[in-house]
């Protein structure tokens, strides 16, 4: 793994971790990766100091990090980093999506069923609805809609 001091645009820096070079070079040429407080997509690399240990001390393990759950609805913070991601992902899916409200259900259904043509859509569903889709082998993903970048 490397690890890579990032900078967006606007000057923000941040942490990634990477497979290795050409990870983060492919995910920064897709706009993959965005930075937590602005949401910029054009991420560079900034001038980091390598860690390297003096002669006879080692290099301290890293610590496998824990991750923690977040419930904004019970009162907790989403971190500026998934805040973004959800904010790209909101993008993604109302550039590329079509929304049919609170018909999303049915017409899910309608699609599965070949009654419809294939396409991504998104909506509102209620949590037994959901529950029902995938009773019916029907797949859906249930995501946190965060405002958008522009709210």
């Amino acid at each position: 793994m490397i690890h890579y001091q990032l900078r967006c645009d606007a000057a923000h820096e941040f942490d990634g971790w990477f497979a290795n070079s050409e990870g983060f070079e492919s995910q920064a040429r897709r706009g993959l990766i965005v930075c937590p407080v602005c949401a910029d997509t054009h991420i560079t690399r900034a001038l980091m100091t390598p860690g390297i240990p003096r002669k006879g001390e080692k290099r301290p393990e890293a610590a496998e990090p824990v991750p923690a759950p977040v419930s904004p609805a019970a009162g907790g913070v989403i971190p500026d980093a998934v805040r973004a991601a959800l904010q790209r992902l909101r993008q993604e899916v109302e550039a590329n999506c079509e929304y049919v409200g609170t018909e999303f259900a049915e017409e899910a259904r309608r699609i599965h069923h070949g009654e419809a043509d294939r396409r991504g859509i998104y909506g509102e569903s209620s949590a037994e609805e959901a529950e029902a889709l995938a009773d019916e082998g029907i797949d859906i993903a249930r995501i946190p809609w965060v405002r958008g970048t522009d709210s």
